[in-house]
């Protein structure tokens, strides 16, 4: 959240190791979401009868007259999962570093009457405002296969009424964990509590089963308190993502003083526990993006937030050069560790292009069938990050193109041998194919089509470490492709911790 003009960052912490346990609450801030001073937890166990046995996720809304109020999941005394409220101490400290909990915490909990599963029923959102002054909450949950948006409401934020029906539902989904529930248009960012003409609502959801974080738009009926899909979307694992690599349990807010919409997704681990917990830390925050809906109405638009570039420097740019089949050249001098790369292509020999088959409907089976090292016709084409200087260890972010099925983007991660893919709905013919990475070392995110895909993977390179570390654009295809535009920056470091 935003306070008092200081960005908030609470995350699920444990003090004591890399692993899972002994969650609290920890507590950093930052003047311009990029640079981040840490703080003691925010909120840890202390309360006997709300959260003794856990202080797990919640969310923070910013009540009528702008003082901030969390409320989180708590494991009480009988392992049961509750609801509870916490508020500053001192509302006038700009970094509010003292919470306090409300002594009637748990506010929400389940029992036998209401017939929530006890130890389904976590991570209440961002409260809104409904026409009739109520505030609504939902929380997630489930009943055997079936994945549950509980929605609550309440008069004063502290009084909870459980609705007679959940917000959303979907059979066959599981656990939804994380959800996340907001207002959008295509004209920048919006309170949480915004309806009205030309604005759609989105329902995240952190599926449980597969570890990944999967979203519908739709239209959010204000009078029966229902959340209904746009047709076509689906809130299921063949649905849309925001991000088609390692990115679980995101959170949106919206920054009130830039006016726009945030998200801040988990990079979660690659390495299997014994690695990571051995190298002493694991999982670590994305990069801030800003969203908003694309005019098609259809899907979401991500991109790094502006304040990324304050880290960039010793551009590098390269005027137009066309890529024939096979070549490969170093794009330098960049800090290729660390670094940021826009580039677009533009196709030049379309006849050359594959056909797509329609049984090809999985695009990360397709990538991992297709990845980097296969010859194409129109590709693959893009960058090979991370690089040895002889190339025998990259990560590779490339396009496929096919006829009469767009687009196809995939990235090559090694440490759990996952390959990302994902399809994206460009016309190459009208529009340039563009790419943008963030290179930090273990990270590689990416963005394309301007943002209408993303794939965030974690690498661990051997070879290509610090000032070994080579960048290079390539065309492993038989077809020509034109680099229409290359701009690629060293990053300096952040201040954090």
């Amino acid at each position: 959240m935003v306070y008092k003009g200081i960005y908030h960052l609470f995350y699920q912490y444990n003090p004591k190791g890399a692993d899972w346990g002994n969650i609290v609450w920890a507590h950093s801030t930052s003047p311009d979401l990029i640079n981040w001073t840490p703080h003691p937890p925010a909120i840890y166990p202390s309360q006997t009868a709300g959260d003794i046995n856990g202080c797990w996720s919640g969310s923070a809304t910013i009540l009528p007259g702008g003082s901030p109020a969390i409320l989180y999941t708590g494991i009480d005394p009988q392992n049961r999962q509750v609801q509870n409220l916490a508020v500053p101490k001192t509302p006038s400290d700009p970094l509010l570093l003292e919470w306090v909990k409300l002594p009637k915490n748990p506010l929400m909990a389940p029992t036998l009457e209401n017939k929530i599963n006890s130890s389904s029923y976590r991570d209440p959102t961002t409260a809104w405002k409904g026409p009739d002054g109520l505030w609504r909450v939902i929380i997630g949950s489930k009943i055997h296969r079936r994945g549950l948006a509980i929605l609550h409401k309440s008069k004063d934020f502290v009084n909870w009424i459980l609705s007679e029906h959940p917000l959303h539902f979907a059979e066959g989904t599981g656990m939804w964990e994380c959800p996340d529930f907001f207002p959008v248009s295509n004209r920048g960012g919006l309170d949480t509590s915004a309806v009205g003409m030309g604005i759609k609502h989105v329902l995240k959801l952190s599926l449980d089963d597969t570890k990944h974080d999967y979203y519908t738009i739709g239209t959010y009926n204000v009078v029966k308190d229902i959340y209904v899909p746009d047709e076509g979307s689906v809130d299921n694992d063949t649905g849309l993502r925001y991000d088609y690599g390692k990115f679980y349990a995101s959170k949106t807010f919206y920054d009130s003083d830039k006016k726009r919409r945030i998200l801040w997704g988990w990079i979660n681990e690659s390495l299997p526990l014994p690695e990571y917990v051995k190298q002493g830390w694991s999982g670590l925050q994305a990069i801030p993006r800003s969203i908003w809906l694309d005019k098609s109405g259809k899907q979401l638009i991500q991109w790094p937030i502006s304040e990324i570039e304050m880290l960039r420097e010793n551009q590098v740019n390269l005027p137009n050069k066309v890529l024939h089949g096979g070549s490969v050249f170093e794009i330098a001098p960049v800090t290729a560790a660390q670094a940021d790369v826009e580039i677009s292509f533009e196709g030049l020999e379309f006849d050359k292009a594959e056909v797509m088959d329609p049984s090809w409907t999985n695009p990360q089976l397709l990538c991992s069938r297709k990845d980097s090292s296969v010859k194409g016709g129109l590709g693959p084409f893009g960058l090979q990050v991370l690089a040895s200087k002889d190339l025998k260890e990259y990560t590779a972010v490339f396009f496929r193109i096919f006829k009469g099925q767009n687009k196809k983007s995939s990235l090559n991660e090694k440490p759990d041998k996952t390959t990302y893919g994902a399809f994206v709905d460009v016309d190459p013919v009208l529009q340039k194919l563009s790419l943008r990475s963030l290179i930090d070392h273990s990270i590689v995110e990416s963005f394309g089509g301007e943002g209408k895909v993303c794939i965030t993977a974690r690498v661990y390179p051997t070879l290509a470490i610090g000032e070994k570390a080579h960048l290079y654009a390539f065309n492993h295809g038989s077809g020509s492709v034109k680099i229409s535009r290359l701009s690629a920056w060293s990053m300096k470091k952040a201040k954090i911790n």
